[in-house]
């Protein structure tokens, strides 16, 4: 009891236990967390990743994988509910999430509720790593936006509002392009108004993105070289207009461009990050391993970030890693969470007895919960 009284001591963030009611798969189900590392086997489609996304609601109060609510219910039901207590700086809080029949969310914190869900975002920092974020790398470019927002988002408060009200502006932009076209009527007193509104939301999400991915570049290409094991020439680049044109030029010089297209050309919500390697675009000539070798330099590199800025390690989920990764990359990669990282970490996998061996190499601070 003493050693594990230790470990709570030790770990700032953590959950201890979490109760699902009508999510996804699961009717009801209750888990508790008594070790570091949690590993969940299980075949597939019996509830690892569900079990992990409900994780990622308490952070997040979303799911990292559907955007429509009411596609997180279980079947044949309209809400859900997940209730968590978690440790945070050696007090429990209780923190629930209700998503009600008629599509209304509530979240509250110790029995208080949110006013604004973008009030808790940060205060349980966490990084997913699941096999669809590979669309990071090879995707398009809002893929990688929305990686830059989800960090920095947890990081600064400010720039998530910043981003609330910039995407708000802009579609009420691009509705009043589509209203000129239909209604053959140009008012371009309005259309100032809007462009002078973004200017000062605009200038504050780029220059806190082109300030952050200077300092995460460099991290990146690290943990890429730790867990490839390789010395690749791989380059990262931050790719915006608004590196050589100020946001008030730009709208104007894409005025005509605009109307034509009947929506915003230019500006932040169109920034792209670069991969490089050997000069060539990554996701163009990268093998399945490098590639996920660069989605877990990325998430590495968001822990390490976070940690450093909240003082205490964030929650790691790794789900279904394993796959079309060699031994070495699997090793090199658990050997930078088990052992290098600290903090609250979760993997999913379908091996059990894989799962067991590896993590056997670098701890014996882990339980598995088989589904």
């Amino acid at each position: 009891m003493l050693s594990f009284c230790l470990y709570l001591a030790a770990l700032l963030l953590q959950i201890q236990s979490i109760t699902l009611t009508q999510f996804k798969n699961y009717s009801q189900q209750s888990f508790q967390f008594h070790e570091r590392i949690i590993g969940i086997c299980g075949k597939n489609g019996v509830g690892k990743t569900n079990l992990l996304d409900a994780i990622h609601y308490l952070s997040f109060a979303k799911s990292h994988f559907n955007r429509i609510e009411q596609l997180n219910s279980l079947h044949g039901y309209n809400g859900f509910r997940i209730e968590a207590t978690i440790q945070l700086n050696d007090k429990a809080e209780n923190v629930i999430c209700i998503v009600r029949e008629d599509g209304k969310k509530d979240f509250l914190l110790n029995e208080v509720p949110y006013q604004k869900m973008a009030n808790h975002i940060g205060r349980y920092p966490c990084v997913m790593i699941a096999p669809d974020d590979i669309h990071i790398i090879t995707g398009i470019s809002e893929d990688r936006r929305r990686w830059m927002d989800r960090l920095f988002s947890q990081l600064d408060s400010v720039y998530l509002s910043h981003l609330v009200t910039y995407n708000r502006l802009l579609q009420q932009r691009n509705s009043l392009l589509r209203n000129f076209a239909e209604n053959n009527v140009t008012d371009f007193t309005l259309l100032d108004v809007l462009d002078e509104q973004m200017q000062p939301h605009t200038n504050y999400i780029f220059e806190k993105r082109n300030s952050m991915l200077q300092l995460l570049i460099s991290e990146i290409l690290s943990n890429y070289k730790k867990i490839s094991a390789v010395d690749e020439s791989l380059e990262i680049l931050y790719e915006t207009e608004l590196l050589h044109t100020p946001f008030s030029e730009l709208l104007k010089w894409n005025r005509k461009k605009d109307l034509a297209a009947l929506r915003t050309t230019g500006g932040i919500h169109r920034d792209e990050i670069i991969f490089k390697i050997n000069s060539q675009l990554f996701k163009n000539i990268a093998s399945q391993g490098q590639r996920k070798s660069l989605l877990f330099a990325l998430k590495l590199t968001e822990f390490e970030v976070l940690k450093s800025n909240k003082g205490f390690s964030p929650i790691l989920l790794l789900d279904d890693v394993f796959e079309k990764l060699d031994e070495d990359r699997i090793g090199n990669l658990l050997q930078e969470v088990c052992t290098a990282k600290d903090g609250h970490v979760f993997i999913t996998d379908t091996n059990r007895e894989r799962l067991a061996i590896h993590l056997k190499q670098f701890t014996s601070g882990f339980a598995i919960i088989d589904l």
